[in-house]
């Protein structure tokens, strides 16, 4: 997934330049039902339109129009599980000018058309209004940045490989900084396998049956097809359920991702409709992942449903 921070630039952005994209962004967000034109915020944004247009890729990675439009479109698709509203109504009141240019963009963006999405009744590819990353606890830092975060269902799959207990973010007597790294290496041993690995691999936490007085089950290991699954010994194999899930991309040292976490749980989702459930959590590294490097970049993915 591209990463809507530019963690790579030379330079960091300013506090006042970040607040002014934010205040751009917070335009957008509670006027998303209205026709947004590059001409009309950068004059909210008092930049002109080429500042502005330079600033907000900077910052997000994504154009203008580029956002507004998937933002819409994602608005469009949770009115197509949620409504039943005629999709030509959903066109017209998402800014669109017929139902032919909603279903052009709507087939771009999610690789099939509205009444397919709808028939499909699943929440897939739904990208949710960027935030900034603050720390909610006075005690640690954070580097404050833009975070996208996307809702996304997984079909269930496979997972071969080493499993471990540790005691998670929010227990009595946290140990993950130390007993993750150790299940990765009885992983290595396991398998042979050397980092920074060949193929994408996945650290899985286990959260049906958490208690705060009990360690969680974790595992690491790499996705394998179910003829595969069936060759290989069973206590090595955990099969994770299709699910629901909000996606937090992720860029930097590994150690420090409890850090988002804690601003995701925190402050995004609280505020968001979305409420997290007990199941599997999913942190999926890429290929040739590199967890001592500052730009490393991976997903965490927690289970989620509407919140009633």
């Amino acid at each position: 997934m591209k990463e809507t921070h530019n963690s790579g630039a030379s330079t960091p952005p300013s506090t006042n330049q970040l607040t002014r994209i934010e205040r751009v962004l917070e335009y957008i967000h509670s006027h998303i039902d209205q026709p947004l034109s590059v001409e009309l915020l950068a004059e909210k944004s008092c930049w002109s339109r080429w500042q502005l247009q330079r600033v907000f890729l900077h910052e997000t990675q994504q154009t203008v129009a580029h956002y507004v439009r998937e933002l819409k479109l994602s608005l469009a698709a949770e009115q197509l599980l949620s409504s039943s509203e005629r999709i030509v109504d959903i066109a017209l009141n998402s800014g669109f000018n017929s139902e032919v240019s909603f279903t052009r963009a709507f087939k771009q963006f999610f690789s099939c058309s509205p009444s397919h999405y709808r028939k499909r009744g699943q929440r897939i590819g739904l990208k949710t209004p960027l935030k900034a990353t603050l720390p909610i606890y006075q005690a640690h830092e954070i580097k404050k940045r833009l975070l996208q975060i996307r809702v996304e269902r997984k079909e269930g799959f496979y997972l071969y490989g080493t499993k471990g207990e540790i005691n998670g973010l929010f227990s009595h007597d946290p140990n993950y900084t130390q007993a993750v790294p150790q299940i990765w290496q009885q992983f290595i041993d396991q398998t042979g396998l050397r980092p920074p690995f060949d193929i994408a691999t996945y650290g899985v936490i286990d959260t049906r049956d958490i208690n705060e007085a009990n360690p969680v089950p974790y595992w690491a290991g790499y996705s394998v097809s179910k003829n595969e699954a069936q060759r290989l010994p069973q206590e090595q194999i955990l099969f994770v359920p299709e699910q629901e899930y909000a996606v937090i991309p992720y860029t930097g040292p590994i150690n420090e991702l409890d850090k988002t976490l804690e601003w995701f749980l925190g402050a995004w989702l609280p505020e968001s409709k979305y409420r997290g459930i007990e199941g599997f959590e999913i942190e999926i590294y890429t290929v040739a992942f590199d967890y001592t490097s500052a730009e490393a970049q991976m997903e965490y993915w927690l289970p989620i449903e509407l919140a009633r």
